[in-house]
């Protein structure tokens, strides 16, 4: 008997010497595997009502053809004034705004053709926060309690007008697709108001940033291709050269341009988060 207390107690003392171990950092899977799933959710246009993403689907798909006019008029024109190395290379310039469409737009213009005629679904769950302002422009945040976790979805802010500050049983109905949620409906008594701060600006910079800069990049890219591209420079293939190098000179400056304006704002949201 003696013996196995022992044993029980040698067991005890080195369980407690077991330390927990560090949560491992993201890796480059995970973050591929994230970025993917962030894809597969329509992208920048996850939970926006699938009639609008259609309709900004159509009007990619008309930027989109002209584009490609723009590059077959090029190839028909400036071939016989600065030959085709300097033809392919202005032309070249104007696959960049299609790319763009295609990364940002159709991810999304494809689920919103699925969710039109799909039935949402219904999501139930204990109310944990909820804001009229997201990193999305135009849509306010709703954190909600189920039973697989917290779950977070973009909610225009007129369908936050009904959601009190205290914490209530609230029913969503969601597409399966784009999660825009089409309604929302609190279970039991209003019994604290929501207040909203004021949004600081710095917050709607923020939202902004996302469509501008593919904009920016694209016009960029274009003029500093083409405005090269059509200059008169005697040599072909130093011409066409100059033309891309110049082209993806300005294209990478704004994107760099992008990328830290966008780490100092979240910089500056994330100081003003209160710490505890």
């Amino acid at each position: 008997m003696g013996k196995k207390r022992a044993q029980v107690r040698q067991v005890r003392q080195q369980i407690r010497k077991v330390q927990p171990k560090s949560g491992a950092p993201t890796s480059a899977g995970q973050t591929r595997r994230q970025r993917e799933q962030f894809v597969q959710a329509g992208g920048m246009l996850q939970g926006y009502a699938p009639d609008l993403v259609v309709r900004i689907g159509y009007y990619a798909i008309g930027i989109a053809v002209v584009c490609l006019l723009i590059i077959a008029a090029i190839l028909i024109f400036v071939p016989p004034i600065y030959g085709w190395p300097d033809a392919v290379a202005a032309s070249i310039a104007w696959v960049l705004p299609i790319a763009l469409l295609a990364s940002f737009i159709a991810p999304g213009f494809r689920l919103a053709l699925k969710d039109r005629k799909a039935e949402g679904r219904l999501v139930q769950g204990q109310l944990v926060g909820a804001s009229s302002v997201s990193t999305s422009m135009g849509l306010g945040m709703l954190m909600v309690q189920t039973r697989g976790g917290v779950e977070q979805f973009l909610v225009p802010p007129a369908r936050l007008k009904q959601v009190p500050g205290n914490q209530v049983n609230v029913v969503l109905t969601v597409t399966p697709n784009l999660r825009h949620v089409r309604s929302v409906g609190v279970m039991g008594q209003r019994v604290v108001g929501r207040v909203e701060p004021a949004v600081p600006p710095v917050m709607k910079r923020l939202q902004q940033l996302p469509v501008i800069t593919p904009v920016a990049l694209a016009l960029a890219a274009v003029i500093g291709d083409d405005a090269v591209a059509l200059s008169p420079i005697p040599n072909q293939l130093i011409h066409a050269s100059l033309a891309i190098l110049v082209g993806a000179a300005l294209g990478a400056a704004v994107y760099g341009i992008s990328f830290f304006l966008q780490r100092r704002m979240m910089t500056e949201v994330q100081a003003m988060v209160p710490k505890g």
